[in-house]
């Protein structure tokens, strides 16, 4: 496995929009190189079985975050291994974490899945996306 780092995706801005100015939808125009460049370690991360169930067990908690106390006994994994993939869904900008006291905290940043699903999205002007 690779160790190298994964930048980290941000959004493009607030307000409406914002996902379709800083990538259009892949299905509407074709990826330039430098917006395959950036989405390509977001999808990598979350090519992993393990990280994509991480992801969603921290994007569906009540309260929005979850504690790595309470994802580590989900896997048969030791918990050295989930922190490494939780670091690999930090570093491609899918979840922030907050140490408090011996815990960390992990919560999944809206903006970034949002961006992935509308880069997936088909336009609204595209009479396929009805079907």
């Amino acid at each position: 496995m690779s160790k190298q780092e994964l930048p980290v995706v941000s959004a493009a801005g607030p307000g409406p929009g914002a996902a379709e100015r800083c990538c259009p939808t892949l299905l509407a125009a074709p990826l330039d190189e430098d917006q395959a460049a950036e989405l390509a370690p977001v999808f990598k991360a979350l090519g992993d079985p393990v990280r994509l169930r991480l992801l969603s067990m921290i994007a569906s908690r009540a309260g929005g975050e979850v504690c790595v106390c309470d994802l580590t006994p989900a896997f048969a994994l030791s918990q050295p291994t989930i922190s490494h993939h939780l670091k690999l869904l930090r570093q491609a900008g899918l979840i922030a974490s907050e140490r408090r006291g011996t815990w960390v905290y992990y919560r999944l940043l809206p903006a970034a899945t949002d961006r992935l699903a509308a880069v997936l999205t088909r336009p609204a002007t595209d009479p396929a996306a009805t079907s």
